[in-house]
C-alpha cells in the first residue's frame, strides 16, 4: 500500500534537518562546540519530528517543527555565537524556513485550521 504524503512541507523540513546535522562541516564550523553541538540537536530533532509528521500528521508536531525554527533563529544570541558569520547564518536561515513551512501547514490544512479559531 502506498504511503501519501499529507503535507509536501514535512519531507522539505526533514532535509532541512539534515542540512543543520551536516552544516558544521559542509561550513567548517565543526571545530566551534556551541554552534555546531546546536545544529547537529536541534537538525536531530527537526528530522525526526518532520518525518513523524510526514507519515502519520499531526498538529503538534507542525507547532514542534515552528518551535525548533524559532529556537534556530534566536539561538545564535541566546548561545553566544552570534558573531560567528557561518554558523549564525545557517540557523537563522534555516529557521525562517522551517518556520514559514510549519506555519504555511498549520494555516492551509484543513484539520488544522481550528487552532486560530478556538480563541474567537
Amino acid at each position: 500500500m502506498k504511503q501519501h504524503v499529507k503535507h509536501w512541507q514535512d519531507p522539505l523540513n526533514a532535509a532541512l534537518g539534515l542540512w543543520m546535522v551536516l552544516s558544521p562541516w559542509l561550513l567548517g564550523f565543526q571545530d566551534q562546540a556551541t554552534p555546531a553541538m546546536n545544529a547537529v540537536a536541534v537538525g536531530i530533532l527537526l528530522g525526526a519530528t518532520a518525518l513523524g509528521a510526514t507519515f502519520v500528521p499531526r498538529a503538534w508536531e507542525e507547532w514542534t517543527e515552528g518551535a525548533l525554527g524559532l529556537w534556530m533563529v534566536i539561538s545564535p544570541w541566546v548561545l553566544g555565537f552570534e558573531a560567528s558569520r557561518d554558523p549564525m547564518m545557517a540557523a537563522v536561515a534555516t529557521g525562517v524556513v522551517v518556520m514559514v513551512l510549519a506555519l504555511w501547514v498549520l494555516a492551509t490544512d484543513k484539520d488544522y485550521v481550528h487552532w486560530g479559531a478556538a480563541s474567537h
